[in-house]
């Protein structure tokens, strides 16, 4: 198996027709999704790794439903693969800032409910929506960190907190409902 540091890396050349405009977008969404980041005009690039390389083959099938396509190359490690690696780890460093700060909303949201007494089984199902939204995308940026960015620390122990903070305000709604 190759390491980390000699990965080689694919880029992706995608040429999707402007209109219907849902094609580029599906196309674009699923590029996203796997972790790929642009490096130009319709270019993207992605580790090779299985993971990216099954989002690839994703992405050429939309573009091909849209009548477009993407062309799929594959480069052997090389100088410019330091300058990938900082691109895409600077990718994942923002999402998991973005996670972050949204486990920190999740938390305001609970004391805020706590603070209005806000003990509903209503107001509890969204907030356990809302904890299952954040695990599904923890588990999504955990699997596209393929390099595993200094940001991805403390997610973890903060998606923990939710979970806590969301057992505690369980706790208080069937408390209340019970009562």
């Amino acid at each position: 198996m190759t390491s980390l540091e000699q990965v080689p890396w694919l880029v992706m050349l995608v040429q999707v027709p402007s209109e219907p405009s849902r094609h580029r977008v599906a196309v674009w969404r699923e590029l996203r999704r796997f972790g790929a980041v642009p490096v130009g005009q319709g270019a993207w690039t992605a580790p090779d790794v299985p993971a990216c390389r099954e989002g690839a083959g994703k992405a050429k099938e939309l573009a091909r439903a849209g009548s477009g396509e993407v062309l799929l190359l594959t480069t052997a490690p090389a100088d410019d693969a330091a300058r990938l690696r900082e691109l895409f780890t600077a990718a994942r460093a923002d999402e998991w800032a973005e996670f972050m700060a949204d486990c920190g909303k999740f938390t305001d949201e609970i004391a805020k409910e706590t603070a209005k007494r806000k003990f509903t089984l209503a107001e509890l199902e969204e907030e356990e929506q809302s904890l299952d939204r954040l695990r599904r995308w923890f588990r999504a940026l955990r699997t596209k960190d393929v390099f595993g960015s200094p940001a991805s620390t403390g997610a973890e122990q903060k998606l923990a907190g939710c979970a806590a903070a969301l057992d505690g305000f369980a706790a208080l709604v069937y408390s209340e409902v019970h009562s």
